[in-house]
């Protein structure tokens, strides 16, 4: 993985870190991280990152975010995604 890459990915998981849903402390997340940035790469959508994002959480501990923290949440990762990406 390129050094850009890896840095977007640990801006991603600092962000995500931050946001503790749940309240669990940072730490707590780290497979649901994971399963987000995955979708970071895949999606470009707000509407439909923030979807997968509430199912990921959801999936993991039977509990559901409000889509619109979770729209919330998916738009400032995409202008991470978006700031980070290669310009010529």
């Amino acid at each position: 993985m390129e050094n850009s890459q890896l840095q977007t990915n640990l801006k991603f998981v600092d962000l995500l870190n931050v946001w503790d849903p749940f309240q669990l402390k940072e730490g707590n997340y780290d497979t649901e991280i994971a399963d987000t940035i995955q979708a970071i790469h895949e999606l470009d959508h707000p509407s439909a990152l923030a979807e997968k994002i509430q199912s990921i959480y959801e999936f993991s501990f039977e509990k559901i975010i409000p889509i619109d923290r979770c729209l919330e949440m998916a738009t400032k990762l995409l202008v991470i995604k978006n700031s980070n990406s290669c310009t010529i």
